[in-house]
């Protein structure tokens, strides 16, 4: 069978913007978010002929459900048809949420230096925390059920994951890409492409 999965991150957040990790705290997309919903989903109008052949698929998250229900709109769909799965949620950041890097540097000097050496891995403290590898098994889990066309707005740490699933790319690699919110990830026949 042909997969063919289309990725949406979240539009962005004030929290996107003032670089804090959000892991798993419910943030809300701000203005310029929701115009890159709205963009992502006039592109997947144009991509996509036959909606009804597509799970629509989200993160529970508010900030992925407005996406997901701006995108929808923006294709003519009915904005609450989506499902969502609570295994596409950002990775968790643990006593980190809420922060940026220079808080955390200020409150605790040399705190943040061992992800640096390890982004992938790293499991900031806290409980629930997750590293990206941890992450990764929860998304490897959803992913294996997919059976058919699919359109999924989730976040950068899932879209890392499914880098790494996909096109086996380097942890290095994989924990320091960039993922945009104002394009379309397309996954077709074992490849990924920025649309």
């Amino acid at each position: 069978m042909t997969q063919l999965v289309y990725f949406v991150r979240h539009g962005q957040t004030a929290w996107n913007a003032e670089q804090r990790l959000q892991g798993q705290a419910d943030t809300d997309i701000n203005a310029l978010g929701r115009s890159q919903a709205d963009r992502n989903g006039r592109r997947l109008a144009e991509l996509i002929v036959d909606p009804r052949r597509f799970d629509f698929v989200a993160s529970p998250m508010r900030r992925t459900r407005e996406t997901m229900e701006r995108v929808r709109s923006a294709m003519g769909l009915d904005p609450a048809a989506y499902r969502t799965d609570p295994r596409l949620v950002e990775v968790h950041f643990g006593d980190w949420q809420g922060h940026t890097f220079a808080e955390l540097e200020a409150r605790r000097p040399g705190s943040t230096q061992a992800r640096r050496f390890d982004k992938w891995n790293f499991v900031p403290p806290g409980d629930s925390a997750e590293s990206y590898e941890m992450l990764t098994g929860r998304v490897a889990a959803w992913f294996a059920e997919i059976s058919g066309p699919t359109v999924c707005v989730t976040h950068g740490g899932v879209v890392r994951a499914i880098f790494r699933l996909v096109e086996g790319m380097s942890e290095s690699r994989a924990a320091a890409l960039e993922v945009p919110q104002d394009r379309v990830l397309k996954l077709e026949d074992g490849r990924l492409d920025w649309l």
